[in-house]
């Protein structure tokens, strides 16, 4: 009986060996998984413009849009439905999102008008009832990519994208992540508006197959109309496809963020404000960091007057040397000194920027001195993230950072 007990005991303790690993790989976290689609492909050209197809620019925006989310965020894979010119059936796409287990699902497309009519701007767009006829017919567009597909009745359960009545299936849908899905793409809208500087067409709903099929929050951007000829030349510039890129992307941080300080109260994603925006955005007149600074014990900024301790701090370093900030929260007006909203906290700067007030603590040429700085404050600001300026203007912070690294090293 000892023997057949000793023995159990064996076999007990090999299984435990042999499932502990596993048990301690499910426990770790998981990555952030977005799926870009960049929309039609291959033989399916999409929108034709006097100068270009739609797949191309979707491709090009895909491309750049998920490398600003690989250099930027460690923690985030990226997945794409097509990397290069090939054809993808619909639901292809969206059963690639979701093999992935995605968290989020981006479709990237340029609308079109037909008869030589003409409009401007962007929209997002999530799975729903289109409400209006002018809706019917992006979805309608959309779908109709499935026509390339020679078995398209039987995949889709005899779904005629030309048909209007084939969606009133969409009536009745419930899609659990609508929510999470309207909020991104309110975000983007946002950022397309202020940051791109685009004409911004809003948020709407309609029946679109590559979302219905997606089991996560998920959106269909349309860039742009191709069918304007001054449209077609901007999604056509390098300028073009990289400012709607960012545009998505500081939309996408901002969501991740959101949905991190929601679930774990804290969150590593940086922040839209650590993005820099690209050169043609960065250049205008309405995004530049605006170099006045001010005291807050004057009602109106117009002066830079730093308190003592920051001042020293800057002293310190030299013309090009870099300086680096915690951000601490932002206001559409200036604060005065003893507003509720600083809880108390001494020795507060700002700068502006878009036409907002950026309040910041701490200031220091020494890195490690400002993220001991920022531990010391979270509870009082749990999103507060630190900045870097150079030369007076504010710069990439994880350039900086490199740069403070390589520094201390000589």
């Amino acid at each position: 009986m000892k023997l057949y007990r000793r023995y159990i005991l064996y076999i007990s303790v090999c299984l435990g060996l042999l499932v502990f690993p596993f048990c301690i790989g499910s426990a770790e976290a998981k990555d952030f998984i977005v799926v870009i689609d960049a929309g039609h492909g291959g033989h399916d050209p999409g929108a034709i413009g006097k100068i270009s197809k739609e797949k191309n620019i979707n491709l090009n925006v895909a491309l750049k849009l998920g490398k600003l989310i690989k250099n930027n965020c460690p923690d985030v894979k990226v997945v794409y439905t097509r990397d290069r010119d090939i054809f993808i059936p619909l639901d292809r796409r969206a059963e690639i999102a979701n093999n992935a287990k995605a968290d989020l699902f981006i479709s990237i497309h340029t609308n079109a008008l037909a008869n030589n009519r003409t409009a401007k701007g962007a929209s997002t767009w999530t799975l729903g009832l289109a409400k209006s006829d002018a809706n019917l017919e992006v979805a309608k567009r959309e779908n109709s990519v499935i026509l390339y597909e020679s078995d398209y009745k039987t995949r889709y359960a005899g779904f005629n994208p030309n048909s209007a009545e084939s969606y009133i299936i969409f009536e009745f849908m419930q899609d659990k992540y609508m929510s999470q899905s309207v909020h991104l793409a309110s975000l983007v809208q946002k950022h397309f508006r202020n940051t791109c500087k685009r004409a911004d067409r809003g948020v709407h709903q309609a029946g679109f197959l590559v979302l219905k099929a997606s089991a996560m929050p998920s959106i269909l951007v349309e860039l742009g109309f191709i069918s304007t000829p001054e449209e077609e030349r901007y999604l056509n510039t390098e300028n073009g496809t990289a400012s709607l890129a960012n545009g998505i992307f500081r939309a996408f941080l901002t969501y991740k963020r959101e949905q991190e300080i929601r679930l774990n109260g804290s969150s590593n994603t940086i922040t839209p404000e650590e993005v820099p925006v690209p050169a043609e955005t960065a250049n205008s007149p309405a995004s530049k960091v605006e170099k006045e600074r001010g005291s807050l014990e004057e009602p109106k900024p117009e002066v830079q007057r730093p308190p003592k301790n920051e001042k020293d701090a800057v002293a310190q370093t030299g013309p090009s040397d870099i300086v680096f900030k915690i951000q601490i929260l932002t206001s559409s007006r200036p604060l005065a000194k003893n507003d509720k909203r600083l809880k108390g906290l001494k020795g507060v700067d700002y700068y502006k920027e878009d036409g907002i007030y950026k309040y910041t603590y701490g200031a220091s040429p020494d890195y490690n001195k400002v993220l001991r700085t920022k531990r010391s404050i979270t509870t009082q600001f749990k999103d507060a993230f630190i900045i870097a300026f150079k030369n007076g203007e504010k710069t990439n912070i994880h350039a900086a950072i490199n740069e403070f690294k390589k520094n201390r090293n000589k």
